[in-house]
């Protein structure tokens, strides 16, 4: 949502009134503070988008843009590594580009070594040490100011009440000051969080802001067309692989398809072989069935003709005594006579 559409104009920012002062433009952090990683990357991209936008001016006696960052320890804590050193080299370069940035936090070990050596003006409130890491911090903090003969500045940190400081600026010369314990003049605006009727008055009179900012514009973001990517490809390979399930699926119906059919194939041979064993079988029992039955009528039929043969004998036998008979007869008869 932060950084959503319409996208932040930083000539917004650096826009002056109808008189020529310039605006003061305050960030309401509320939320975003509770994610510093989004806060320190919304710093990275500010500070790369006025690098890249500016013009090189060099060392202007007045800045074009100043930045004020409180609790700034929130955007090194838990950054990346790769992301703070963003941050440091940005802070080197953004400076001839008339930059200006201060960073507002309870001590200078809260801010990277290579930021705080960007730093020209100090100013530093007051640090109590309870304990040997607070004690460690306060030398710390005096060591980073160019030091005051007339004072010891690491007690003078432990003494210093509401109101005062310890403050060094960059001379005429470009160099550091020697550091004076300097009262703060007290401010002359509410302390505390705008409230809501305060808030909505600024809106009101914001209205060419409002009306270019006041509504969010919801395209398809990158998020959405890479998780809409990957959803396409993880549906791509749910399709991949029901295919590849379908195909071994078919693969094994097909597998168990010509197994059934070599086995029915075999089952057939196996069954076509007996009968054609059973018919051969058969064929030879009728042969020699047909055989006996041949010879039975072979026997028969000799049989039969040897009792025709005895028949035939028997009866030329007969006819033979007769007609010997009959001839004898005959001859005696003729002698008779």
């Amino acid at each position: 949502m932060f950084f959503g559409e319409p996208a932040l104009d930083l000539a917004d920012w650096m826009a002056c009134g109808e008189a020529g002062a310039g605006y003061v433009n305050i960030l309401n952090a509320a939320q975003l503070i509770s994610s510093p990683q989004i806060y320190a990357m919304f710093l990275l991209w500010m500070l790369s988008e006025l690098h890249e936008t500016l013009p090189e001016v060099g060392d202007l006696e007045k800045p074009k843009f100043v930045f004020f960052f409180d609790e700034a320890h929130l955007l090194f804590d838990s950054c990346p590594k790769e992301l703070q050193e963003k941050i440091v080299q940005v802070a080197k370069l953004v400076r001839s580009k008339g930059v200006e940035l201060y960073f507002i936090t309870q001590s200078p070990s809260d801010i990277p070594d290579e930021v705080l050596a960007q730093l020209s003006n100090r100013i530093q409130h007051g640090l109590r040490a309870y304990t040997p890491a607070e004690q460690k911090a306060v030398k710390a903090a005096a060591a980073a100011f160019r030091a005051n003969p007339a004072f010891d500045s690491a007690q003078v940190l432990l003494e210093l009440g509401t109101g005062e400081a310890l403050v060094s600026f960059l001379d005429e010369d470009g160099k550091p000051s020697v550091m004076e314990r300097a009262l703060v003049m007290t401010p002359e605006c509410s302390m505390g969080a705008a409230d809501a009727a305060v808030l909505q008055q600024v809106v009101q009179a914001q209205a060419p802001l409002m009306e270019k900012y006041g509504t969010a514009v919801d395209r398809e973001s990158a998020y959405e067309l890479i998780s809409g990517q990957k959803a396409q490809a993880e549906e791509a390979d749910a399709l991949v692989q029901e295919r590849a399930a379908l195909e071994a699926e078919r693969a094994a119906f097909e597998k168990q398809k010509a197994a059934e059919e070599e086995k029915a194939q075999k089952a057939a041979k196996k069954e076509a072989k007996a009968a054609a064993a059973a018919a051969a079988k058969e064929a030879e029992r009728q042969a020699k069935a047909a055989e006996k039955a041949a010879e039975r009528e072979a026997k028969a039929a000799q049989k039969r003709a040897e009792q025709a043969a005895k028949t035939v004998n028997s009866v030329i036998g007969q006819i033979g005594c007769e007609a010997s008979r009959q001839l004898i007869r005959g001859l005696f008869g003729a002698l008779k006579k």
